[in-house]
């Protein structure tokens, strides 16, 4: 039986086609301000956390000085590299003279040497899959394999370039407070390199940046070590007591995000209650705010001619609910002077861990960010499609739908980052093939039971259906490198293994952490999946409706299993029908034409065609997506 929902599909037509776009605050400020990006709406996100890539240049690969101040603070005398292809769970042989007990924390020592070069080197293979907007996790120089605690904002890691130590004299002779004396690095020069590249071939970039915090090498927190109270960035961050340098001890003492010491937070001048976010007030300090706006424009535009076509599109903002909401409006202006067409995407995550999620909306009305990452879309579809904890059918996923789009203006709405996996969260296969609540639990040091194998087939099936959900919901879809040819790895760090390829051969995975027994896994591209992804993403590209086009729910029938939902764009009209059931079942189109066309994640039973409908039988766990040419 079909069911029908005329009421949503006018309010979200409306929401298109009707709503002024210029609300009060919008009228007072220049439109390149609050517009969303034209470009932003069409792309494909591919996720690079540079350090698991590609190893491009093995002469710059990290050494014991390169990862000092980072976690943990002790590194083994036979610290080395490890190699690509190792299992993941076979413990390193340093592990033995680390100090640390469990090994996860060891985990932490862990270096492979991915670089730019490795990224420069496969861009083709990128273009090839049809990727056109590349996020980096944190570039900046840091010591850390997650460059989220740096020593400065403004260089390229010195590792991810061809000459660290050259790098690091380099950054020595500067002065970091004054941007007019910064300097390009050999780091530096290839990331622009890579940026030039990445344009050349209609991809853009966006970088990771958190401002909410910095490493404990950082370089104004070193001039507070050294000059104590006196220090003209005394004010950067919260400190709790200076260094008294008549004493052997080191007294100094501040605010660590989350109280992690490795991660010290900039000082913030909260207005009211900073425990319930978002909350309002601003960065203590102006000149921390004027090293982060100079920091921001030198990768904007590089050679300051004032066009920013040599720079980034855009910037990922980290923890972003967790920095004061005055901050926002003045970093958007600022990179909106640079270029109007640069986007910002915040990471806007918990309410409260492990249930509540955030609502975006108060980031989205056009003086902060174009979107965030739409963590809200992904725990519903999985709890739909993997019948994960708790399950919900197709009334309940429909509702979802509506709901996260309630609210939200429609072209930021199409500009979210639908992502599926990160560097913070178990890529899509692992999450699919458990069945835990979202993100809770969700690797093998929390939970003995939480299954890091490789997925059965059966949950390869499910990943297809909600990859098809995913290039045709509202949004532009994300893939975190490697899940596009079947990587599999519990929530972080197990998320972030070095990329799979086809050139090399990798150990097969056959250790547990807690010394289990499992069995070998081969550990190889999945050619079939990569093939599937390439065919959503030009199908995506083909059609207008996946990208502009209103949404009408037609079928949500909870007991057969059944969804059908249509997409519609100046006559591209695209209809999506899913069957989570376990057994095949039908599903009527109306109101289809001749030419009509189909793309499936499994062949479909039977297809009829009766007058102007269309009967499927599509198979369990299947979907497909019907289109004209």
């Amino acid at each position: 039986m079909k069911k029908v929902f005329p009421f949503f599909v006018l309010l979200f037509f409306c929401s298109f086609a009707c709503q002024n776009p210029k609300n009060d605050y919008q009228q007072t400020v220049p439109e390149h301000f609050t517009k969303v990006p034209e470009w932003a709406k069409e792309v494909v996100w591919y996720q690079i956390f540079v350090e698991r890539f590609r190893n491009g240049d093995s002469t710059n690969d990290p050494t014991p000085d390169d990862i000092r101040f980072a976690y943990p603070d002790s590194i083994p005398a036979d610290w080395e590299i490890t190699p690509w292809t190792q299992d993941w769970y076979k413990p390193d042989g340093y592990f033995l003279h680390s100090g640390l007990t469990q090994f996860q924390d060891n985990l932490q020592l862990r270096r492979y040497g991915g670089d730019l070069q490795g990224v420069l080197d496969k861009l083709d293979y990128l273009s090839d899959l049809g990727i056109t907007a590349i996020y980096f996790n944190p570039l900046n120089d840091a010591p850390s394999l997650h460059k989220y605690d740096p020593r400065y904002w403004h260089h390229i890691d010195r590792n991810f370039g061809p000459d660290p130590k050259g790098d690091a004299k380099i950054i020595q002779s500067e002065d970091p407070a004054n941007p007019q004396n910064w300097q390009w690095t050999q780091a530096d020069q290839l990331f622009l390199k890579v940026v030039e590249a990445c344009h050349r071939r209609g991809i853009k970039v966006i970088v990771d940046y958190s401002w909410n915090h910095t490493g404990m090498d950082f370089w104004a927190l070193n001039d507070i070590r050294k000059h104590g109270k006196d220090s003209p960035f005394a004010d950067w961050y919260a400190i709790e007591s200076f260094d008294n340098p008549s004493t052997p001890e080191n007294e100094l003492k501040y605010k660590g995000w989350y109280h992690i010491k490795y991660l010290p937070e900039i000082q913030k001048a909260v207005v009211g209650n900073d425990s319930v976010f978002p909350f309002e007030g601003n960065f203590q300090s102006p000149s921390v705010k004027e090293h982060i706006f100079a920091v921001a424009a030198r990768w904007l535009d590089p050679n300051k001619d004032g066009n920013p076509a040599d720079g980034i599109d855009g910037f990922r903002l980290d923890v972003a609910a967790e920095i004061p909401l005055g901050f926002w409006p003045e970093f958007r202006s600022k990179v909106r002077e640079i270029n109007p067409e640069a986007y910002l995407v915040g990471e806007v995550w918990w309410q409260k861990y492990p249930d509540d999620l955030m609502d975006p909306r108060p980031f989205l009305k056009g003086t902060m960010f174009d979107a965030v990452m739409n963590y809200r879309w992904y725990r519903p579809t999985r709890q739909f499609f993997s019948q994960a904890e708790p399950a919900i059918g197709p009334k309940a996923f429909a509702d979802s739908m509506k709901q996260i789009l309630e609210g939200i203006n429609p072209y930021n709405a199409q500009v979210m980052m639908n992502l599926t996996a990160s560097h913070d969260a178990p890529r899509t296969a692992t999450s699919l093939y458990n069945k835990n609540k979202y993100k809770f639990r969700a690797k093998p040091y929390d939970d003995a039971n939480y299954r890091i194998e490789k997925p059965d087939g059966e949950t390869r099936w499910i990943q297809k259906m909600l990859l098809i959900h995913q290039y045709t919901f509202v949004g532009a879809p994300h893939i975190w490198y490697g899940d596009e040819v079947g990587m599999w790895g519990a929530d972080d760090p197990d998320t972030r293994k070095p990329m799979v390829w086809g050139d090399i051969t990798y150990e097969p995975e056959t250790s547990y952490p807690q010394g289990k027994l499992r069995k070998p896994d081969v550990v190889e591209t999945d050619t079939q999946l990569f093939q599937f992804i390439k065919e959503l993403i030009q199908l995506r590209k083909q059609h207008p409706a996946l990208v502009h086009g209103t949404l009408e729910f037609l079928v949500t029938e909870d007991k057969n299993g059944t969804l059908l939902y249509k997409r519609t764009y100046n006559g591209d009209v695209i209809w999506v029908a899913f069957n989570i059931s376990k057994n095949q079942q039908t599903i009527t189109l109306e109101g289809i034409e001749d030419g009509l066309h189909s793309f499936y994640s499994v062949a479909p039973t039977s297809q009829k065609v009766l007058g102007e409908k269309l009967d499927v039988t599509l198979r369990p766990q299947s979907g497909g997506v019907f289109f004209y040419q």
